[in-house]
């Protein structure tokens, strides 16, 4: 990549400006729901956006490309999802020349694939990461017990490019965030009055083999989810601002019922499946606590 280029991506034309969006294709990524989302949120400018489920980070980046979000904890506990966010954010470039190093065909795929992330430096262990994510079937993220990532090749009738003017987009809304690996209940403790918390994460299954709740190779049960709930009603009761997704299930409303909290129904495309006939919207619950004349 020539360095004109790379100065003109690093610093755009005013009329250059285009709408940015996630880098990560992501199970459960919410772009399709930001308008339901940005209607249950504060109008005003948020002084601290708390997100402790970061995966493809679709509200941060569109709160942040319209200027609404001061400054920003994002947190994962998917250690190789937040050294990725890490790495856009402090050299974009860097990451897309080391992706540009492998050629987007099955048999390169499986190489990669196979390839053992700490034998990488940092930015080709995100380029891998994005690569994966591209070349993989659905974009999904899935580890077995041996902690090797075992995604198949999602047999794409052309490879899906990586868009490096959006990942320099990215980069730039992400100088106001501070990105962590780390668990949500510690992240979601950092809320304080005002502040705005949204959470998104791994959903409570709808059957036995509708399951992604082990995306980073740790299990997500009964009880996570339960911890989860307790730390969301504490958001509110410290006047901070919370908004939460989750499948709409009998056990998700039991644990979100409350006169602190509020529930409504939203729907969702799901396009986990591999037959198009059975990508259909799905509900789903978003929760509030707190109010939103709180928060800055």
């Amino acid at each position: 990549m020539d360095s004109k280029r790379a100065q003109s991506l690093l610093h755009p034309a005013p009329e250059a400006h285009r709408p940015v969006h996630p880098f990560l294709k992501w199970a459960g990524g919410k772009r399709s729901l930001l308008d339901d989302l940005l209607s249950v949120l504060p109008k005003r400018r948020i002084s601290h956006y708390i997100e402790p489920f970061l995966g493809g980070g679709a509200l941060f980046i569109e709160l942040a490309r319209r200027g609404r979000i001061e400054r920003a904890t994002l947190a994962d506990r998917n250690s190789e999802l937040t050294e990725t966010w890490r790495a856009v954010r402090e050299a974009p470039l860097r990451v897309a020349r080391a992706f540009d190093t492998w050629p987007q065909d099955p048999d390169s795929y499986y190489r990669v694939r196979a390839i053992a992330p700490l034998t990488l430096d940092r930015w080709h262990r995100a380029a891998r990461m994005l690569y994966l994510n591209r070349n993989g079937f659905n974009g999904l993220y899935r580890l077995n017990r041996q902690g090797q990532f075992n995604v198949p090749y999602g047999a794409y009738k052309r490879p899906i490019a990586l868009d490096v003017d959006n990942l320099v987009a990215v980069s730039e809304l992400l100088k106001c965030a501070h990105v962590v690996n780390a668990d949500f209940e510690a992240v979601m403790a950092l809320a304080e009055p005002g502040d705005v918390v949204y959470c998104d994460p791994p959903y409570w299954p709808l059957s036995e083999t509708s399951s992604f709740n082990a995306y980073d190779g740790c299990f997500f049960g009964p009880e996570d989810q339960a911890r989860l709930a307790s730390t969301f009603k504490a958001v509110g009761d410290r006047l901070a601002y919370g908004v939460l997704s989750n499948s709409d299930t009998p056990e998700t409303r039991a644990l979100y019922r409350g006169r602190r909290l509020r529930v409504r129904t939203v729907f969702a495309p799901r396009p986990i499946n591999r037959n198009a006939d059975g990508r259909q919207r799905i509900a789903e619950i978003l929760v509030t606590a707190g109010s939103r004349r709180v928060a800055r």
